[in-house]
């Protein structure tokens, strides 16, 4: 049996999975070893497993066997594995160290790299897993690599003639599950003589 996997912020007395056993009499359930810890909890005659605690994250996978034994005879039984995983729950959103950048570029450059941005997220694997992307701001003048946060300027620019002075939104965005979350990042490109 592998259940749908299992929130970290499960309760206790949460369903699980239900344990059949096909047998010409009622069998008794128990789990019998691999739940040292004693997340579960079994009803002897239903087969429903349930959670008794909340979930520790670092102990999942947890794998178990569940005995199914024969109500009059004890020397007759089968046994069947269960394995549970748990998810890590999506807690926290990207946070840049500095809301606001501010970078000088020179005019008249080939397209060059104008800072590399780097959002931290404290959710570990998918959920803190993060890609980046241009908010507003001209999309025709700066890009963003979406994996190394590096905001690129894609043209040159003039001093004289065009603004002197440009602000894109750049966004950090994790991969998680239920839903993602974002963290925002104002650059200044100010253009110099």
């Amino acid at each position: 049996y592998q259940p749908a996997p299992l929130s970290e912020k499960t309760l206790p007395d949460t369903f699980v999975v239900q344990i059949s056993a096909l047998y010409k009499v009622p069998v008794i359930y128990s789990i019998v070893f691999g739940d040292e810890k004693g997340y579960f909890i079994i009803d002897s005659s239903s087969g429903i497993i349930r959670t008794r605690k909340n979930l520790k994250l670092e102990d999942f996978p947890v794998v178990f066997n569940v005995q199914a034994t024969d109500s009059s005879d004890a020397n007759i039984s089968n046994n069947v594995s269960v394995i549970v995983e748990a998810v890590d729950v999506n807690d926290f959103p990207p946070v840049f160290p500095s809301s606001l950048v501010e970078e000088r570029l020179e005019e008249n450059l080939p397209p060059t790299q104008i800072v590399q941005l780097k959002a931290q997220d404290n959710d570990t694997g998918r959920n803190g897993f993060l890609t980046y992307g241009i908010l507003s701001g001209d999309r025709l003048k700066f890009r963003i690599d979406e994996t190394t946060g590096i905001l690129y300027s894609t043209t040159s620019f003039d001093y004289e003639e065009e603004p002197r002075e440009y602000q894109v939104v750049i966004y950090a965005e994790d991969n998680g599950i239920p839903e993602k979350k974002r963290g925002y990042c104002t650059v200044i490109v100010k253009i110099i003589d």
